[in-house]
């Protein structure tokens, strides 16, 4: 049953279903098409300037007709195998996707965004590769639109004559060769250079696909060229730049030999746009309509840093949660299979992946893809891409193709969200997969069940004392409140369960409390009041666990009239911010790298003494950076030291690569592979930083734990929390200020004194 209890997109008192509207939109386009042809036949209107083009030059009648019967069959032939498609949406649960007055402006933003190729242009050769393919494929289209309403006009209104004919012609040349271009670049990149993420979903129908198309470019440049030559080369069709030289070719030919080979060639370039009319509903060239609307799409509801929401498990009559069959996604979950170009950019940037896990997200993908394609009531359709023979679909179940181990390895980065073109939402499936693993058969790893028990009885995943989560805060004088007391400080200081009990975050907990006492700001803790916020819980599947955390955490804060917080933990830091508002819990939350930044710039932090002669680098955090755009904060803040010399990471920013602790991964063991953190402390190594800034507990933990493991100790690369290299920037420049300022005190005594 579904979780989700948004509108469907074929709720009640709408008169069509979407697969509906696809299959009239076919076959109003189908009928259009014959119109088309039947109009010039009845009018006669010809164009009687020159320059100008006669369509259907030299082209019998017969063939005329063939054309105007096949096509417009192919075309509602088409949409119907697409609308069967679409019926596999909607077998979807709801999601609110609609447009309204207030995401109008995001949508077209969003829809400009993929019709552009701005996303696929982060890469640029395969941005530029597909931007050649897609618009000079829209100008062929255009060219052959405007020729077809040329034709339907009366012959004062024609105006396909003269120069505008010339430059229609030029024009025409030019997205031929762009489009051409590439399609032969598109065969060089998949069969001779062959990028790994390319080469293993390399199929047959992708030489077919590559085919068909190479096929209508170089057909159309020599269809136009015998035209051209069985017209007499007129000195006109020079501006046709490609088919007019093309032309030449044929001089010497018999007249009725180029007027065959005209009709033949013409023949092959019709029957390849049949082709490609066949091939669009069955293969993934269906992206071309698929992937732009997943774009327009792309607005949502809910943060991209929140689940989807559930109701509240303790009172809610629903017997299954979670995802486990094709109907327990939403439909827009559905459509991104469909939207999918197979590219693999999210499998390149998977770390589970590159360490050797069994998750590959694009499979995640495509394996939703095969199920639902092989289990809708109406018959199956083709998968998103073609599989080998072997693979069965027996039964409506995502676990048929996806297995436990792929969804526990994921360490929720979002990594793979953030670089898809189409902006497919992969992470949601994952995620969703995990709260049915975990709530329905928990069917989760046994070390993560000690988590569990841990978050359950202790309020923390430690296991520890929760009366010991203030010790930290031994002879700091920092002020600690009871929730039955009024709360009357500026922010609430969320320590979070690492900051607390985990040794060596404490120092970054009591290095924060220093810099806000420096900066004069009125913090509290709350102390052994203080609970887990849940994150682990919830990104690991376990929903009731979370909101039984999750919900005295809100009734507590509600209740002290908290309203501003600061947190150190980014994934404290995103629970509060994206996830308790669907509890009832809304703050104005800041994360300690944001504040730190806004101290400094307004001077109420003085770091203009503080220096730290060293090369540094930053490991961006996955649940501050991908999942709420914070990259700059961090920086800032680590830039702001003097004598820093601030290096990068080969992969950094939204590119950045995880740490390996984040959907819970820090509780459970990795096993297979290298070690997430081993890579990661690698790469930062590699970069001859002398210290390494963190911005997340977790972080710390892994990459300090993955440098170490590299041989590598404290006195050669030190490891810390930003809050904790700015504190000792500071305090390495009080001796010196402290010496100077003495110094400036003796000198007018000395002087004196000598009077």
């Amino acid at each position: 049953m579904s979780t989700n209890t948004s509108p469907a997109p074929d709720e009640p008192g709408k008169r069509f279903k979407p697969h509906q509207l696809a299959i009239g939109l076919g076959i109003a386009i189908g009928l259009f098409t014959v119109v088309s042809g039947i109009i010039p036949q009845l009018t006669g209107w010809h164009d009687q300037k020159e320059p100008s083009r006669h369509v259907f030059g030299g082209v019998p009648d017969a063939m005329q007709v063939a054309f105007y019967t096949v096509i417009p069959i192919l075309l509602v032939w088409g949409a119907f195998a697409f609308s069967q498609r679409v019926r596999n949406w909607e077998r979807g649960a709801p999601d609110r996707r609609r447009t309204t007055p207030k995401n109008i402006v995001q949508r077209l933003k969003d829809y400009r965004a993929g019709a552009y190729m701005q996303t696929l242009l982060r890469d640029r050769g395969a941005g530029m590769m597909h931007s050649l393919i897609y618009f000079g494929f829209l100008g062929l289209l255009g060219v052959t639109t405007t020729l077809e309403i040329d034709h339907q006009l009366p012959e004062r209104w024609k105006f396909l004559h003269g120069d505008v004919y010339r430059a229609y012609s030029m024009a025409g040349d030019l997205f031929g060769v762009v489009f051409t271009v590439g399609i032969v670049w598109a065969i060089v990149r998949r069969y001779v250079q062959r990028p790994y993420r390319i080469r293993i979903k390399t199929r047959p129908e992708h030489a077919l696909i590559l085919g068909v198309l190479l096929l209508i470019g170089l057909s159309g440049f020599f269809a136009e060229a015998l035209r051209i030559a069985d017209e007499g080369r007129p000195g006109y069709e020079k501006w046709s730049f490609v088919g007019y030289p093309l032309s030449g070719l044929f001089d010497g030919l018999a007249v009725d030999t180029v007027s065959t080979w005209h009709k033949v060639l013409w023949s092959v370039h019709v029957a390849s746009f049949a082709a490609f009319l066949v091939l669009l509903p069955l293969t993934m060239l269906r992206h071309i309509f698929t992937s732009p609307l997943n774009m327009y799409l792309r607005d949502r509801e809910r943060p991209k840093g929140a689940m989807r929401a559930m109701p509240n498990l303790a009172e809610t009559s629903l017997e299954s949660f979670g995802a486990s069959v094709v109907e327990d996604f939403t439909w827009k979950q559905l459509l991104d299979t469909d939207a999918c170009t197979m590219c693999g950019r999210c499998t390149s940037v998977c770390p589970a992946h590159a360490t050797g896990k069994p998750l590959d997200p694009r499979e995640i993908v495509l394996k939703t893809g095969e199920v639902m394609a092989a289990t809708g009531a109406h018959g199956k359709v083709t998968p998103p891409l073609s599989t080998d023979r072997e693979i069965k679909v027996s039964a409506n179940s995502l676990f048929e193709r996806i297995t436990a181990e792929e969804i526990w390895s994921c360490t929720t980065c979002r990594a793979c969200d953030e670089i898809c073109p189409v902006n497919i939402e992969i992470l949601d499936k994952i995620l969703d997969m995990r709260r049915y693993l975990s709530l329905m058969e928990s069917n989760f790893p046994a070390e993560l069940g000690n988590a569990y028990r841990a978050m359950e009885n202790q309020g923390n995943p430690w296991g520890m004392n929760q009366g010991e989560r203030a010790d930290w805060a031994r002879g700091l004088d920092v002020q600690v409140v009871d929730p039955g007391d009024p709360f009357t400080a500026e922010y609430l200081y969320w320590v979070g369960c690492a900051g607390s009990f985990d040794d060596k975050n404490k120092k970054v907990t009591q290095a924060m409390a220093k810099l806000l006492r420096r900066a004069g700001i009125s913090v509290a803790i709350l102390g052994p009041s203080e609970m887990c916020t849940g994150d682990s819980a919830r990104r690991s599947g376990n929903e009731y666990l979370f909101q039984m955390l999750a919900t005295p955490n809100i009734e507590m804060l509600n209740g002290m009239g908290v309203r501003k917080i600061i947190t150190q933990c980014p994934h404290c830091f995103n629970t509060f911010a994206n996830e308790y508002p669907q509890l009832g819990g809304t703050y104005e939350v800041i994360h300690h790298s944001q504040l730190l930044e806004s101290l400094i710039a307004s001077g109420r932090l003085d770091v203009s003494q503080a220096t730290l002669e060293e090369r540094i680098t930053y490991h961006d955090s996955c649940y501050l950076g991908r999942h709420n755009d914070v990259y700059m904060a961090p920086r800032n803040v680590v830039g702001s030291i003097k004598g820093i010399d601030l290096v990068e990471m080969p992969r950094n920013g939204t590119k950045g690569m995880c740490c390996g602790a984040g959907g819970a991964r820090m509780w459970m063991e990795e096993n297979v592979g290298v070690k997430v953190n081993d890579e990661r402390a690698k790469e930062a190594l590699s970069t001859g930083a002398s210290r390494i800034a963190t911005a997340c507990p977790f972080c710390y933990i892994m990459v300090d734990d993955g440098v170490k493991s590299q041989g590598v100790e404290d006195d050669d690369v030190k490891v810390g929390d930003l809050a904790m290299h700015l504190l000792e920037a500071l305090e390495n420049a009080e001796p010196v200020a402290v010496t100077a300022n003495a110094g400036a005190s003796d000198g007018p005594d000395a002087g004196s004194g000598s009077d």
